[in-house]
């Protein structure tokens, strides 16, 4: 993936600490710069949160993470974390941050992470883009479906042209949508049985085509009209799509490399893990829409100005260097915010409280 510097010479260039070497978690999570952290509040018009202190932080020597890349939460309230470190690739929080539970030993591609169902019927879809595979698996992590690569399209020659790195599924029929997001950039649609429907997109230049399909989610906000939103990341975009494939829309969000956009009540979601360009390395906020798709809040980011109608270009909140390579965001039933972190020195997720 994309290079990085330090952690070090970050905090160095943003002057806010002069001691932080590259450390285990716990070390981290107590030094001047955490501490610092903790007291500043981010966010916009109405939209604020502070970090809670030391949420979830684990031993690194008996439960490891390496690349903090989604988060989940269950119907009895548990907060599910899926790392590709194949010690444990799924940590189990309660939201106070204690740790419940652990599985997964055979996911090094641990990428995309989605639950569906209800109650005790619910199951996840892991995305592995190391295995090439979605995995459909109970909550307990036995395996119960694969979708291996999309031959059938005659788009794909071989197993590793495919690397999926997102799901969603349609609550109302159990389709299940994969963006093929470093792979060949086509989003495919299966049946809840794994069957393929249909495949669109693709990497290209129009505004139907994507570079970087990262995330996908069902948008139900409009019950009689549901649609698709795409990510098109390299191009600081959500795209919409009717959900038999068909481009309807994009939200330009400049400056943000949004991974995934998570829907949760009248507002959109999502993490972005860096922000302005390549150049612009352990940056990254979170970014809130509103119903009407405009941005409305950038926690560790720059305030949302519009200007007729078009977002000027947002990047980090210098003052703010709790994220670096932000991979998703959780939010749960009190709108707090949990934030999974990529290349991120293999820190624990960060909880913000709604304040």
């Amino acid at each position: 993936m994309d290079s990085s510097l330090s952690r070090r010479s970050f905090l160095q260039k943003t002057a806010l600490v002069t001691s932080v070497g590259i450390a285990a978690p716990t070390i981290i999570s107590a030094s001047p710069y955490r501490r610092q952290t903790d007291a500043v509040t981010v966010g916009h018009n109405g939209f604020r949160y502070r970090v809670v202190p030391g949420w979830g932080i684990l031993d690194a020597g008996k439960n490891p993470v390496n690349d903090c890349h989604e988060m989940v939460q269950d119907s009895k309230g548990r907060i599910m974390l899926l790392t590709n470190e194949t010690k444990n690739n799924v940590l189990i929080y309660d939201k106070s941050g204690k740790l419940l539970d652990t599985w997964g030993h055979d996911y090094p591609g641990a990428h995309g992470f989605t639950i569906g169902g209800e109650g005790n019927d619910q199951y996840l879809l892991i995305s592995d883009t190391d295995r090439h595979q979605v995995i459909k698996t109970d909550m307990k992590g036995r395996e119960l479906m694969k979708i291996d690569y999309p031959r059938e399209t005659g788009l794909y020659a071989y197993p590793t042209q495919f690397k999926p790195t997102e799901t969603a599924i349609n609550p109302a029929n159990g389709d299940i949508y994969v963006v093929d997001g470093y792979g060949l950039n086509y989003v495919m649609q299966y049946d809840r049985m794994g069957k393929l429907i249909r495949h669109f997109g693709g990497r290209g230049e129009g505004d139907a085509s994507f570079d970087c399909c990262h995330g996908v989610v069902v948008d139900r906000r409009n019950p009689a009209q549901p649609t698709l939103l795409v990510t098109d990341r390299r191009r600081n975009a959500l795209k919409r799509f009717s959900l038999d494939g068909n481009y309807l829309s994009t939200i330009a969000l400049p400056g943000s490399y949004i991974c995934r956009p998570v829907i949760r009540g009248e507002n959109i979601y999502g993490a972005v893990f860096r922000s302005t360009s390549d150049s612009y390395p352990n940056s990254g906020y979170v970014q809130i829409l509103d119903k009407n798709d405009r941005v409305v809040s950038t926690p560790g980011g720059s305030e949302p100005i519009y200007q007729n109608n078009v977002l000027a270009t947002q990047q980090k909140d210098l003052s703010f260097p709790a994220f670096i390579h932000p991979h998703d965001v959780l939010v749960d039933e009190d709108e707090s915010l949990y934030v999974a972190q990529w290349a991120s020195q293999k820190t624990y997720p960060i909880k913000l409280e709604r304040v």
